[in-house]
């Protein structure tokens, strides 16, 4: 229907045109109009017919003015449906708006036209009720199901690949090992860019013994922001005896608000028996109980974070706390290494004392 208005809306004004010029031409002479005009006498005929039969311009105005107004009517609906829809998924979960609509849609699909009603009136207001009541119902199923699959697609790149991202523990080291989890860049190396050379990897100053000597007393897990086909040629070179455990990836990690944050629930691990070191750790961890930050390594040539946390992660696999968590909070967020290393001074000293006070008494 629309293709022939439109039609007609292009025909009509040529018409009209043609139709002026050719009374023009039939003014003149009918020898004179017949050379110059060149129109057969069933061509002149099919003109005059047009002529009679083509609406007044004032019947054309009022038509367009009608289709206007309804184009604008559909474009002011269009919008508000999309700002709507725009809001309600902005503002409301799905569960949400699956709870908060769901007696209209059971009460719509529920409802049933009077056809039984006499009156051929009646019937037909009682089809439009019905209309307009499960048409929008229906429009909410649709927004519900549309929504339930891209968040479904969506969920598959958010969260991590598996709720399990680490086999079961061996049952010799449950409740006895504990998981010390690494992240990798500004933590265990560095990545730097030139113009002149391109992308170069630095090791930090000390991995290799930290991951040496905590390996004796370690799950050694590495979880990283990084593409696996990044991270395995790292690790290849950063760890050729394969003192770390288990490698895990962007894949792995949980994206949420523009950044892939390590979610140490998925470990499948006692979160008890979780450290997390980094030198980003409160910014790239969802669970900050678990965290021991360091400074990040930027190529600083006398850099010794690594090493100077030995003693106190030593010291922990020694005295094997039942909780890691409180042990972190008593730090509140310092400098664990240089912390660690005054406490033990400081009980040095006190141990000290008693010795010397037992010795005086005697």
């Amino acid at each position: 229907m629309a293709f022939f208005i439109a039609m007609r809306t292009r025909l009509v004004p040529r018409l009209l045109k043609l139709r002026s010029s050719t009374s023009r031409l039939l003014s003149t002479k009918a020898s004179s109009s017949s050379k110059a005009s060149g129109l057969s006498a069933a061509q002149q005929t099919l003109l005059s017919d047009l002529h009679h039969q083509l609406p007044p311009p004032e019947a054309l105005v009022k038509e367009r003015k009608g289709l206007k107004f309804l184009s604008n009517v559909f474009l002011w609906a269009l919008t508000g449906a999309t700002a709507a829809v725009g809001y309600t998924s902005y503002a409301y979960t799905l569960d949400e708006v699956k709870q908060k609509t769901k007696s209209y849609r059971e009460s719509a699909f529920n409802t049933q036209p009077a056809l039984h009603s006499s009156s051929g009136i009646h019937k037909y207001q009682a089809m439009l009720y019905s209309a307009a009541i499960k048409v929008p119902a229906r429009a909410i199923d649709m927004y519900l199901e549309l929504r339930e699959s891209v968040e479904e697609q969506v969920k598959g790149f958010a969260e991590p690949v598996s709720e399990k991202l680490l086999p079961d523990l061996h049952p010799l080291e449950q409740n006895v090992i504990y998981t010390l989890v690494l992240d990798l860049n500004e933590t265990l190396i560095y990545t730097d860019w030139k113009r002149e050379r391109g992308w170069r990897t630095f090791k930090r100053p000390g991995v290799d013994a930290f991951l040496e000597h905590l390996s004796k007393f370690y799950e050694i897990v590495l979880y990283t922001d990084q593409m696996d086909m990044n991270v395995i040629p790292v690790c290849e070179k950063l760890d050729p005896n394969y003192n770390i455990r288990y490698r895990l990836a962007r894949n792995a990690t949980k994206y949420e608000n523009g950044k892939h944050y390590r979610d140490l629930s998925k470990l499948n691990r006692d979160p008890k028996r979780i450290i997390y070191i980094s030198g980003n750790a409160f910014d790239t961890s969802l669970q900050h109980e678990n965290c021991v930050p360091i400074n990040p390594y930027k190529l600083e040539s006398d850099d010794t974070a690594l090493v100077d946390l030995i003693p106190f992660l030593e010291y922990v696999a020694r005295s094997n706390p039942a909780d890691i968590r409180p042990v972190l909070a008593s730090y509140d967020r310092k400098d664990v290494a240089k912390e660690f290393l005054e406490r033990s001074i400081e009980y040095q000293k006190r141990m000290e004392g008693q010795r010397q006070g037992r010795l005086w008494r005697r």
